[in-house]
Parts: structure tokens; sequence; C-alpha cells
């Protein structure tokens, strides 16, 4: 029996975990998004004032993002770009957007190789505002680089990053791969702490 987009999204939420922000524990990638409602130009301007303050090296905020709202020319070339199993969903989204990090420093023309790392840390920022609003959003990797630089006419000097899919949660049996309707309704997992954090290579820190 397929749920409802009420019942999915109380089974994508995180168990609570004491100290953890709401936003990191209910942030979750869904693919059905709501045809019928659209990111205000309120709510868009807030996403990016939010990456906008996020962290980078040397304060460069390399980031550089193109958005295009649904219906618009540039969210038909992000989805243009998209692998053909992304384009099975992502084309309902109200907001698709492609992040991008420029290559070198603007003081010195060095390479900045953090570039894609703060480029992460500002579409991270972005994903928890979107949550906070209300929002759903859905990194992607499968998409043409070569295609979507050559659609927006790129510079060379800057890394693509990932695809973003915004908008607000939509019914699950709208999605018409049974795969990925399988996989809308069930629950989020994570490798445990032992697995991730350490003290020496592989062996897990003792928080206590």
């Amino acid at each position: 029996m397929i749920k409802t987009a009420e019942e999915v999204e109380q089974i994508k939420r995180a168990p609570d975990v004491p100290g953890v922000l709401p936003v990191i524990l209910h942030r979750w990638s869904p693919r059905s998004f709501d045809l019928a409602r659209d990111v205000s130009a309120e709510d868009l301007r807030t996403l990016f004032e939010a990456a906008r303050w996020a962290a980078s090296s040397s304060n460069e905020q390399p980031w550089r993002y193109l958005v295009g709202r649904r219906g618009s020319e540039t969210h038909k070339k992000i989805f243009q770009s998209l692998s053909e199993p992304n384009q099975a969903w992502a084309g309902s989204a109200s907001v698709l957007l492609l992040g991008t990090a420029k290559k070198t420093f603007a003081k010195n023309g060095n390479a900045n190789e953090y570039a894609m790392h703060d480029l992460g840390a500002a579409d991270a920022t972005l994903c928890y505002q979107a949550t906070a609003l209300g929002l759903h959003s859905h990194q992607m990797a499968g998409f043409d680089h070569a295609l979507a630089r050559q659609l927006f006419n790129i510079p060379e000097d800057y890394h693509l990053g990932s695809v973003n899919a915004i908008g607000y949660l939509g019914e699950p049996a709208a999605l018409k791969v049974e795969f990925q309707r399988n996989t809308e309704q069930v629950p989020r997992t994570r490798k445990q702490l032992s697995e991730i954090v350490f003290s020496e290579w592989e062996q897990p820190l003792d928080f206590a």
C-alpha cells in the first residue's frame, strides 16, 4: 500500500538525538514534489541568504548558483542536463539549481583546493534552511557536466558541483518508477559513529 506524503514525512525523520537541531533530523531528500505549489520569491531569497553566510576558506565564497524556477528556460536547461533516472522525477520540483565553485582565489589567482568543500558547506546550509521553511531539497550527482557547462557557457575556471531540486513534498504515488516510489517510503539509515569518528585511524573515538 502506497503511503501518503504525511506518513512518509514521519517515516523519513531521523530518531530524536538529544542536542541535535530538528532541521538536521528532519532533512531528507524526496523525489516527489508538489506540482501545485511553488517556492515563493521570499523563501527563495532566504535560501540563498542562508547559503551566503556559509563558511569558506579565506572567506572566498567561491560558490555561484544557476537557479531555475519551474517553467523558466533555466529550469528547462538544468532539467535537460539530468540523467534519465533523475529526469523521471525532478521536473516536478519548483526550483532546480546548479551549484558551481570558482577554482582559483580572486585575490591572487592561486588554486583554491577547498572550493568544492566550501560549495558543499553552502549547499548544506541552504538545505537546512529549506527544511526550516517547510521545503524539501534533493541534491543530484547524476547530470551531464559537459552539457550543463555548454548550455550555460560556464567558464572552465569553475567546478560543477551538484544539481539541487527544491520544493514542497508531493505524494509518493506520483512517482512513476517503482524503485523510486519504494525508496520514498522506507526509513533512512546512517552508519554508526564508531564507523566514521576515530581517535586513531580506524580506532573509534571513545566519547566518555
